[in-house]
């Protein structure tokens, strides 16, 4: 170990916490039973990476859970194709027709982030606020205990290594899988770094991350039987992660968000940040390439974002930064991804299409395949056969379920899970352990009234507070509840904050604060709407709001200033929409669709200082002065040029 980080694990307090749980020594109690349990193949390999706190957590499970045989998988080939073909065996996920396509079902009521049973669990005095969904720990702690007591019996436990961010990177989070799910492990071999030799190379020094996942009794189809015993509780006090009766990929993928809760605590005591973000290159004139990070809630835009055709994607989900040499640098945590297959086609959509129809290992879920194996999804535009089988069995066209609603051919959140390197659009600094320079930074969400499709802040706080923390989306089927709410959600990270939300919004302000020139901040809207309710946006046209940005950050277009920020010049769209899009773009658009619309500004003020007023009783003051500030601003724009102001009026 090299002596800083063993002096600051020492200043921490952490190696003299392990040295008092363990007595300095591994009880050979421990050592028997790994013995016992594991075989001595599995128990070299634990052995070999030489973790105390490791092996006490695998024993304290195993004798717990119960398993009735454990597979201990480190990265070598061999292993991972023992998962995968563990998946088949097992029934959780079914061949296709396309080589190594496979396709898996939840089970009804589980096709979601089940928001009501994921928990915080907090000690006493630990307020995160009213808006973060916690329970008591230890109350928490024995409930989920007392599910997990022999839930594994008569299946095999795998235990899974992998890496959060980079290997061999100061990015680098090792992380523990157990699990009884095959499908669940199989899909973090695609989304997640193979951790076992990172595992190694830390040693005993390592601060990993720890998952508990059992997908509790199943049915004839395979799937969670027991769903009000459904639980995702993360306890952040011990940097672990719970997951009973469940197997949507939400729920059970702990690496994914659930792990976020457990990163962002640590990157606030740190001084980095865990973000919901996408990490894309946008190429520019003489082959530059410019980073951007952006923020959307699920079914917002965020993947398909990520994936715009011309440009590399680096990540389309969760990003950590730091800042280096007075830079912001940023990664992807994963090195898959975990997308909504809904509405994808040939034309909008044509690399994941793509990778959807070519050979590959991608495992889809919850949509429905016919007896040729080939398997059909909502909205991908081509003819869907009669009838086939899906997550509600044999599915024939017009099937109702037990409320008398019809049963689509896939559920709206049907996702597909691939490996990134599967996709010709990688940016080649996936692996980087420095990760990328960050050059922008955008914040979007499904608002059809008052935002323009993309305007700049003024400055790094400006845009944290109105384009971040004011961000408010409607509901969509990611998760379990009703559709089309509108909901508060700043930085779209509100379900994954392990921290109270003043605090959060601290956090960001001083990240960017503490820099001499942070990135700009940008916000997206590919959701708004005209007065006939009809969407001013196409699809696509997202593909020229990155393109402006790219040449704003690069100082190569200017601005119209509004009361809201910076929208671009009507004369420099016109271009970027033809070259790209080969589109005649008229200033009628324009016009409409970058008309700074002041009664629903203003009003999105009030709702969110209200909510913050509210429920959020640490909000830093600077909030409520940039918001009242902007308020003001729109007033006396509005006493000018009336409610609603167009662009050539500014």
């Amino acid at each position: 170990m090299k002596e800083k980080t063993k002096a600051k694990l020492e200043d921490n307090g952490f190696l003299k916490e392990v040295d008092s749980q363990l007595g300095g020594n591994m009880p050979s109690e421990t050592t028997n039973t790994l013995k016992k349990k594991l075989g001595e193949e599995g128990y070299q390999k634990i052995a070999k990476i030489n973790n105390p706190r490791l092996e006490e957590f695998l024993v304290k499970y195993i004798n717990l859970c119960t398993p009735e045989k454990i597979f201990v998988c480190t990265d070598s080939t061999k292993d991972l194709k023992y998962i995968r073909e563990s998946a088949i065996r097992n029934g959780e996920e079914i061949k296709l027709a396309s080589e190594g396509h496979t396709i898996h079902f939840d089970a009804y009521g589980d096709q979601g982030r089940d928001k009501e049973h994921t928990n915080i669990l907090v000690t006493k005095g630990m307020d995160l606020g009213e808006s973060i969904s916690t329970r008591d720990r230890d109350q928490g702690y024995t409930e989920v205990h007392e599910i997990l007591k022999d839930m594994m019996k008569g299946r095999e436990l795998y235990v899974r290594f992998f890496c959060l961010g980079p290997t061999n990177s100061e990015f680098s989070t090792p992380c523990v899988q157990l699990t009884d799910s095959c499908y669940v492990a199989h899909s973090e071999d695609l989304l997640y770094r193979q951790g076992y030799e990172e595992f190694i190379r830390q040693g005993s020094s390592a601060r990993f991350f720890k998952f508990v996942h059992s997908q509790g009794e199943v049915d004839d189809r395979n799937v969670s039987k027991n769903l009000d015993k459904r639980r995702i509780y993360i306890d952040v006090t011990d940097d672990t992660v719970y997951s009973t009766n469940t197997q949507y990929g939400g729920n059970t993928i702990g690496l994914k968000k659930l792990a976020m809760r457990l990163a962002i605590r640590r990157a606030s005591e740190e001084g980095w940040l865990t973000e919901h973000m996408l990490v894309m290159g946008i190429h520019g004139p003489n082959n530059r390439v410019t980073y951007f990070t952006g923020a959307y809630p699920s079914m917002c835009g965020k993947t398909s974002t990520a994936m715009l055709d011309g440009e590399t994607i680096v990540g389309d989900d969760i990003a950590y930064l730091r800042k280096k040499d007075g830079k912001v640098r940023a990664v992807n945590v994963e090195k898959g991804m975990f997308g909504i297959v809904q509405g994808v086609n040939e034309n909008d959509d044509p690399i994941q299409w793509k990778a959807l129809k070519s050979p590959g290992e991608i495992i889809i879920s919850n949509v429905m395949y016919d007896d040729a194996g080939d398997f059909y999804w909502t909205g991908m535009e081509t003819p869907i056969p009669e009838k086939g089988y899906n997550h509600s069995g044999e599915w024939f066209k017009g099937k109702k379920d037990a409320k008398d609603k019809e049963i689509p051919c896939s559920h709206p959140n049907a996702r597909f899970t691939l490996d990134l390197n599967i996709l010709p659009n990688l940016d080649p600094t996936l692996d980087d352990p420095k990760g990328v320079v960050v050059s922008g930074v955008v914040y979007g969400g499904r608002d059809s009234d008052t935002c323009v499709p993309v305007e700049e802040a003024f400055d790094w706080a400006h845009g944290i507070i109105t384009k971040g923390a004011a961000l408010e989306s409607e509901t969509t089927a990611a998760t379990l509840g009703k559709e089309g709410v509108r909901e508060f959600n700043p930085m779209s990270n509100l379900d994954f904050l392990s921290i109270p939300i003043g605090r959060y919004v601290q956090d960001n302000l001083d990240f960017g604060q503490e820099l001499d020139n942070p990135p700009p901040v940008f916000s997206a809207n590919y959701f708004i709407r005209g007065k006939d309710g009809k969407f001013l946006n196409e699809k696509n046209d997202k593909k020229v709001w990155f393109k402006w940005m790219e040449r704003r950050v690069n100082g190569e277009v200017e601005t119209i200033e509004t009361p809201t920020g910076r929208i671009p010049k009507h004369e420099d769209l016109v271009p970027l929409f033809k070259n790209v899009l080969q589109h005649d773009y008229t200033r009628e658009e324009y016009i409409e669709q970058f008309t700074i619309r002041i009664p629903e500004h203003i009003a999105k003020i009030e709702r969110i200082t209200k909510v913050y007023k509210t429920q959020v009783p640490d909000t830093p003051k600077i909030l409520f002065d940039i918001l009242e500030a902007q308020k003001q601003r729109l007033l006396q724009a509005r006493e000018k040029h009336g409610d609603y102001i167009t662009p050539d009026k500014l």
